[in-house]
């Protein structure tokens, strides 16, 4: 997309520099002044070329600036500015009868009015837009502004997000690239079974999760071709629009906050929604296997929380009640240790 606009300024700003060229030219013949604005244009077209990928770079950046900046914040700059060139007009008038002349003093005023225009009327952004609108001032407190959050393919697979949308709990829009929905369509025409099944799986979530009312599904088609990984994409783009990446992909979560993009991951959700115990409370829970070490039995509660159990190993397939010992909190989860609770 930056080329393309980068090529369009170079053949906007040829187009400007043969009109002027033909109105300007020293010759009174029009045919002379044709050729000679031609000539002109062709100059500028070449030179521009050369300068092709750092204006396309400049664009991109410029880019990312206006779709990580809300329409609001455009339209109350842009009223701003104008304010601000309009009364830096109307002073020129003023400014006309100082003793002292300078020419370009005029044009000073206004570039100066017309940036402090802006800026006021961005940092006053909440009451002219409560002025104009009539709604109350809503301040955000940190955190709390509803920005995008992009999805990968494996939080999409993995199916919890379609729940954790139904609660409400997410705000802003739910963003979908559109190389994610290829490759997850890959996986849904994939020979293998389970991966078919899993992209299937995921497809079906997508269409459930566009017909709940709670949650804005987007689909982005910016892509970036030169770059072959679906997860270095995902870290680009959550760059560009300054947005999040929810994921289930312990790998894709280390590089992407090692890029400084912040991420949601959904195990890390569960993991702290699990009902914390401490050591000396009570668990009824159903031992279904042996443990690692000798006499120990294996069972799990419902949030699927492990729970190891001293002299165990006796009672598989049968429910215990247990004291808790100590609890073991790692990166796959939280493990419970616990003993047999004694009678009497």
């Amino acid at each position: 997309m930056g080329k393309v606009v980068s090529l369009v300024f170079c053949a906007l700003l040829a187009g400007c520099v043969f009109m002027l060229s033909f109105f300007l030219a020293p010759w009174s013949s029009r045919l002379w002044n044709t050729l000679f604005a031609l000539f002109a244009a062709l100059g500028v077209m070449v030179v521009s070329m050369r300068f092709v990928k750092p204006l396309e770079k400049a664009f991109t950046v410029v880019g990312g600036v206006l779709s990580r900046t809300s329409a609001v914040d455009i339209l109350v700059g842009l009223g701003g500015l104008i304010v601000g060139l309009v009364i830096g007009v109307l002073l020129t008038y003023p400014i006309s009868f100082l003793p002292f002349k300078n020419a370009a003093l005029p044009l000073v005023v206004t570039i100066i009015c017309g940036a402090l225009g802006l800026a006021i009327f961005l940092l006053r952004k909440d009451d002219i837009v409560s002025l104009l609108t009539g709604l109350p001032r809503v301040r955000f407190l940190r955190g709390q502004g509803a920005t995008g959050k992009i999805l990968d393919t494996s939080a999409i697979v993995d199916g919890r997000i379609a729940d954790i949308c139904r609660t409400g709990f997410l705000e802003g829009e739910l963003l979908i690239p559109r190389f994610v929905l290829r490759e997850l369509q890959q996986v849904a025409d994939s020979q293998d079974p389970l991966k078919r099944n899993r992209g299937r799986r995921g497809l079906d979530i997508l269409n459930r999760m566009r017909k709940e009312k709670k949650v804005n599904i987007r689909i982005i088609d910016r892509d970036f071709p030169d770059i072959r990984d679906v997860d270095a994409k995902l870290i680009k783009l959550a760059k560009i629009m300054g947005a999040r990446v929810i994921t289930n992909d312990f790998n894709l979560n280390k590089i992407a906050e090692l890029e400084g993009v912040e991420v949601l991951n959904i195990n890390e959700l569960s993991n702290a929604l699990k009902p914390y115990v401490l050591p000396g409370e009570e668990l009824r829970v159903q031992i279904i296997r042996e443990g690692k070490e000798a006499d120990q039995g294996v069972g799990y509660l419902d949030d699927g929380t492990m729970v190891v159990v001293e002299e165990g190993k006796k009672y598989i397939n049968a429910t215990v009640d247990t004291v808790v010992t100590s609890v073991l909190q790692t990166p796959a989860g939280r493990m419970i240790f616990a003993r047999l609770k004694t009678k009497g």
